[in-house]
């Protein structure tokens, strides 16, 4: 069960909170509206639940808040936007990053693919989806945990009927299982037609909170479209017989030819069209939404069973240019005597039936009786999840809802929606690698990573070619490709680039925001992009020293390029400038959340940070560091091997030079701004 509890945002100085002491509740085992104009506060109370907006009130999940929630993606699922991937990224390696980032086996990616019906296009890049395929690799991202809990943020805007109709049935199948649903919507037809109960909200403020059949009955307001030529004739006639019967009935004009009637019926509007000759093209029931006014809050009714009498759904779609038929309001269950009343609205046909009280159920016929454990109104397309017969097999759950498990059906649905994965058995273990796994599957995953890569091997091989045939650059200079016009050589460059788009991407495209403690931005993603962003920036200069020697043999000779004697130190130079430069446009890129900031970064050390050293440091030194080892291994009371005394030293002289002196102040700097940053946000959470 989900309990939001005093939910109230802090708005700036002079504003008014979006959200304003909320509290509802969303049960197990239902689907659940929030419902709200826009502007309501819906994406706020969301992000409120999230912790990922400052502000007072607590949630719980299933009693736990989710700052003591050990493994947040194994107990909520969040979809609050269009999918915040990489448009480079494939479909597949969004999934397999994800599912390193939340601990769950890289297996479980494929699974869902078939769930949502991806599997064919597993190998397409997200910036070539539509809309309908992102919001389905957006609910599998939200599925790789098994979560009890499923939070989204208007999961049907912009979606055609198909699609809607999928994604809410994927919805109540998660539900029939024991899960819990939360989404949220501004369309009151939408959430009377695919929740179980609806919480209406406005100006952030608590409205109603009722049950679906109530909220239909309350909230829904029958009226008659017509669709005529002599629009404005009918109008008047109707007005007319209104008036003269004393009855209260209410006809808007609306555009075109289309009128809309309220407080008549179908019969008797034909019946008036009838008498006086008008031609009629439509005459249809439907159900508007009554305004955005308070609903008056309602006692749930007791509710037993849902009572199901097959026949057709009654009502038709607004605008579809259907005629009204036997299902219309004048249908078997429309009577004041029947046990149930059926209520249709526009969109993917769907039926309502109000719960009906125990002393009605013991009178009332029953075809075909579901479960309290079966999803209360699971369409006809999520048959796939939910067995079809009347009285489903109740097995127990072995996953984490700890809920009665429906049996499900190995075939595949029309509209490509598998039936839902095992559930995980396992809790993911604390490890270190997590992070780590996470991090490089998003570094490699996209193609500005070998795109970086390839145009440093190019220009260093290059540029090495080309100070060669000068002669005027000395050996150390033609290996690493560095000419003196440019700040840094192009590995340390690429270096800097890399670690800059490290965590720029992860502020672009925020794949970690929905669930903020999956691999949450704290000291263990920051060592891991530190250790990958390392890693990578030695790997290319090595890569770049080894390709600059190669064609500089190739192009002049043997003698244009022998190895220097000196060559580990200078490696072990290279590869810790290479290695600074990425942690600087790592940690620049973190603290500014933008990889321009990164980069820019990266181009000051040298630029900037260089010159100034050289300023402070330009006068003579009046004391030497001779001898630093000698007292190191005095002070530390170890004896090591005589050889360590000479690493030391090369390790001074390194520290010692103006670029290696810059980028250890820059360093620290970034990471006290970082911690700082990071903190900082961490105490508004």
């Amino acid at each position: 069960m989900l309990q939001a509890v005093g939910l109230t945002s802090t708005p700036r100085r002079d504003l008014t909170s979006a959200v304003d002491n909320l509290t509802f509740e969303a049960r197990p085992g239902s689907v659940t509206a929030l419902l709200g104009a826009s502007g309501a506060g819906k994406t706020t109370a969301l992000r409120l639940m999230l912790e990922l907006q400052s502000g007072r009130g607590i949630t719980y999940f299933r009693g736990r808040p989710l700052h003591r929630i050990a493994h947040p993606a194994r107990e909520i699922g969040v979809l609050l936007s269009d999918l915040p991937g990489h448009p480079g990224r494939t479909v597949r390696g969004q999934l397999r990053m994800l599912s390193a980032a939340a601990g769950v086996p890289a297996s479980r990616a494929d699974e869902l693919l078939d769930v949502v019906g991806l599997t064919g296009l597993r190998d397409e890049r997200l910036g070539t989806l539509s809309l309908g395929m992102e919001r389905r690799l957006g609910l599998a991202a939200a599925l790789l945990g098994d979560p009890h809990t499923l939070l989204l943020d208007a999961p049907s805007g912009g979606l055609s009927p198909r699609e809607t109709n999928w994604l809410f049935g994927l919805l109540s199948a998660h539900a029939a299982q024991g899960g819990t649903v939360l989404y949220t919507t501004d369309d009151p037809k939408e959430a009377a037609r695919t929740a179980d109960h609806v919480v209406t909200i406005d100006d952030g403020r608590l409205v109603a909170d009722q049950d679906g059949a109530a909220f239909a009955r309350t909230r829904l307001r029958p009226r008659v479209a017509v669709r005529t030529p002599h629009a404005a004739r009918l109008a008047d006639v109707l007005s007319r017989e209104a008036r003269a019967s004393r009855r209260s009935v209410e006809v808007v004009a609306e555009a075109g030819s289309r009128l809309t009637v309220f407080g008549s019926t179908c019969p008797e509007i034909g019946e008036a069209a009838f008498r006086h000759g008008i031609l009629v093209h439509q005459l249809a029931d439907e159900f508007g939404d009554t305004g955005p006014g308070p609903v008056p809050r309602l006692a749930p009714v007791p509710a037993a069973v849902s009572v199901q009498v097959p026949g057709p759904v009654s009502g038709s779609s607004s605008g579809s240019g259907s005629n009204s038929g036997p299902g219309s309001s004048e249908g078997p269950g429309s009577g004041s005597g029947s046990f149930f009343r059926t209520v249709s609205v526009p969109g993917p046909a769907r039926t309502f039936k109000l719960r009906q009280t125990r002393a009605e159920a013991d009178t009332a016929p029953t075809e075909a009786v579901s479960t309290p454990h079966a999803a209360p109104h699971t369409p006809s397309h999520a048959t796939p999840h939910v067995a079809s017969h009347a009285a489903p097999q109740i097995a127990p759950h072995t996953g984490t809802h700890n809920s009665p498990h429906i049996e499900s059906r190995a075939e595949p649905a029309a509209d490509g929606l598998g039936p839902l994965p095992p559930p995980l058995s396992a809790r993911p273990v604390r490890s270190p690698l997590r992070p780590v796994r996470y991090e490089l599957r998003r570094l490699l995953g996209v193609p500005s990573t070998h795109l970086i890569v390839a145009a440093v091997l190019v220009a260093s091989t290059v540029l090495a070619v080309t100070l060669a045939h000068t002669g005027r650059t000395p050996l150390p200079g033609l290996l690493a490709a560095w000419p003196g016009i440019l700040p840094l050589p192009p590995a340390a460059l690429g270096a800097g680039l890399l670690g800059a788009l490290s965590f720029g991407h992860e502020f672009r495209y925020p794949a970690l925001a929905g669930a903020r403690g999956t691999v949450p931005r704290r000291l263990g993603l920051l060592l891991a992009k530190s250790v990958v962003t390392a890693a990578s920036a030695v790997l290319l200069t090595l890569l770049v020293v080894v390709a600059d020697l190669g064609v500089l043999r190739l192009v002049y000779g043997a003698g244009a390029a022998p190895v220097p004697d000196n060559w580990m130190a200078l490696c072990v130079g290279w590869a810790g400038l290479a290695a600074g430069s990425a942690w600087a446009g790592l940690l620049a890129a973190g603290v500014f959340r933008a990889a321009v900031a990164g980069v820019a970064a990266v181009i000051a050390v040298p630029t900037l940070v260089v010159p100034l050293l050289q300023m402070v440091f330009s006068g003579p030194s009046a004391r030497s560091t001779a001898g630093l080892p000698s007292r190191l291994r005095e002070l530390a009371w170890l004896q090591w091997p005589g050889q360590v005394d000479r690493w030391l030293m090369i390790a001074v002289r390194l520290v010692a030079q103006p670029i290696a002196a810059a980028l250890t102040l820059s360093l620290s700097v970034l990471l006290c701004a970082y911690l700082f940053t990071g903190l900082r946000r961490r105490a508004r959470w």
